[in-house]
């Protein structure tokens, strides 16, 4: 009799908990947001990560694996179409019934308008200081310039490199969480709250070090960093490519060598992602005597929590090396 009430207690002690639910799985686009769900998500699971960042996200082919990951995921995290218009269709695809949440198209996330021109001007002399347009936040106004001309959509899909952007996805994606697993809302919004915290006090560190930065002139690889420079009172001089990193043309380049030589710049950046012998090509014979990597994914940076504010770190430090 009591190695029947034994036997039938320890099969108990087995049985699935009433209720009890796996975590929803989760699929991200790029690493430096992987990072960002990665760390709503401490204590619960593992996001995984589709693009690989030592890869340009503008045009990639899903390895076996992440294929297989966007097809079994619960809740997707992406920037936009506009960052990568090749993964829409693998979205309808392979994650036909997954919760997709397009972080650019929030309301609440500050976006820019596409610069325009190798040297901005037509940025530059279409945006409008007084106003923002309807995702803007408040914390900064819209850029107006031009986007005729271009095959891309309305706005810069850069966004994750301004630190408010991260901070408002981070509440987000624990919202989206959150409905997908109540079990363990509780911990999402407090990983979030205690992300904004934290991006809080790498901003304002990082506006420190921008401030001894003031007029510092370079030159990008592709337009990718305005929601940096504008978060940091920074200003690029202009850049070789295009936000979709196409390769520039003839008439481009000629205006970025006239905007080396008139301005006396010597510094400019590649990117890991693309071929550095662009750059070589563009500045030989002139004044660019400094050569750095920016790198708005961090490609040679551990993939995972502290990803993101490992990106904004390094990026301010390839700025900082610009004067020396």
């Amino acid at each position: 009799m009591f190695r029947r009430q034994l036997l039938a207690g320890i099969a108990v002690l087995f049985l699935p908990a009433v209720g009890w639910s796996a975590p929803p799985r989760v699929a991200v686009d790029i690493a430096p947001l992987h990072s960002i769900v990665s760390q709503v998500m401490d204590g619960v699971a593992e996001p995984d990560l589709l693009i690989q960042p030592e890869a340009s996200p503008h045009s990639y082919s899903l390895r076996p694996s992440e294929a297989e990951a966007l097809s079994r995921a619960d809740v997707v995290f992406w920037i936009s179409s506009d960052l990568t218009p090749w993964l829409e269709s693998a979205l309808k695809t392979l994650a036909e019934s997954a919760d997709k949440v397009e972080l650019l198209a929030l309301d609440t996330t500050i976006t820019r308008h596409f610069r325009e021109g190798a040297t901005f001007e037509a940025h530059e002399h279409g945006q409008d200081e007084s106003g923002g347009d309807h995702h803007d936040s408040g914390h900064h106004s819209g850029d107006h310039g031009s986007d005729e001309g271009h095959h891309h959509g309305e706005h810069d899909p850069h966004a994750w490199l301004d630190p408010i952007n991260a901070a408002v996805w981070a509440g987000e994606i624990a919202r989206v969480l959150a409905a997908e697993d109540p079990a363990n809302a509780r911990l999402y919004r407090d990983n979030a709250r205690d992300l904004g915290a934290s991006l809080a006090e790498l901003t304002a560190s990082l506006d420190r070090r921008a401030q001894d930065l003031e007029g510092i002139r370079f030159i990008v690889f592709h337009d990718a960093y305005q929601y940096f420079e504008r978060r940091f009172g920074l200003a690029a001089a202009g850049a070789i490519s295009l936000s979709d990193a196409t390769d520039p043309g003839p008439a481009r380049i000629r205006e970025i060598q006239t905007l080396v030589s008139n301005l006396g710049v010597t510094c400019a950046f590649t990117e890991p992602q693309y071929n550095p012998g662009l750059i070589d090509t563009v500045f030989e014979g002139s004044n660019v005597t400094t050569i750095g990597v920016m790198d708005p994914l961090g490609a040679d940076i551990e993939i995972g929590k502290g990803h993101y504010a490992a990106v904004l770190t390094a990026l301010m430090g390839s700025l900082e090396h610009c004067q020396h």
